[in-house]
Formats: C-alpha cells, sequence, structure tokens
C-alpha cells in the first residue's frame, strides 16, 4: 500500500487544538476524509475519522490496523501540513 496524495486544508480556531484536517489516497483508488491534525501536549498528531456511539463515546470510522501503517499516516499528513505550513489557515 502506497500513499499517494495528501491534501492539507489548514485551520485557524481560536482556543481550539485541532490545527487541520487532511485526506489521504492510497494507491490511486481508496480516499479518507476527514482526519485531524491535533496540537497534543507533545506536539502535532493525528487522529482517525469518528463518529459518535449512542453511549456518548467515540470510535474510529477508518484506521490503520498497526502501528507501522499508523506510523506512515502521521508521517506523510504532518509532512504535508509543515510543507502547507506558508499558506494562509481558514477560520472555522
Amino acid at each position: 500500500m502506497k500513499i499517494t496524495s495528501v491534501n492539507v486544508r489548514k485551520i485557524e480556531k481560536e482556543g481550539s487544538r485541532m490545527k487541520g484536517i487532511a485526506s489521504i489516497l492510497l494507491d490511486d483508488s481508496f480516499a479518507v476524509h476527514d482526519i485531524r491534525i491535533i496540537e497534543g501536549d507533545n506536539g502535532l498528531f493525528i487522529a482517525m475519522p469518528s463518529r459518535k456511539t449512542a453511549t456518548g463515546g467515540y470510535r474510529d470510522i477508518a484506521h490503520p490496523i498497526n502501528p507501522e501503517v499508523r506510523s506512515m499516516f502521521e508521517e506523510a499528513i504532518l509532512k504535508a501540513y509543515d510543507e502547507a505550513e506558508d499558506a494562509p489557515a481558514t477560520e472555522e
């Protein structure tokens, strides 16, 4: 599996830890949208798309199965985020 495209939209919202939204394309044939880029206590990390459950918790809709693939996603998305640093962020 290869990440063939990464798109990042930066977000500036006062008081929010969310810094952007990413979409990735895998093998030019499968897209994953709404991957959140979050500012954590130890730097940026990604949060996979999720939905709220009936009990009030959250469950990932799509996610990597192993740490190697999660790392591959995170590296590609955060690299695209850094490269988009000079682009103007949108306010939400």
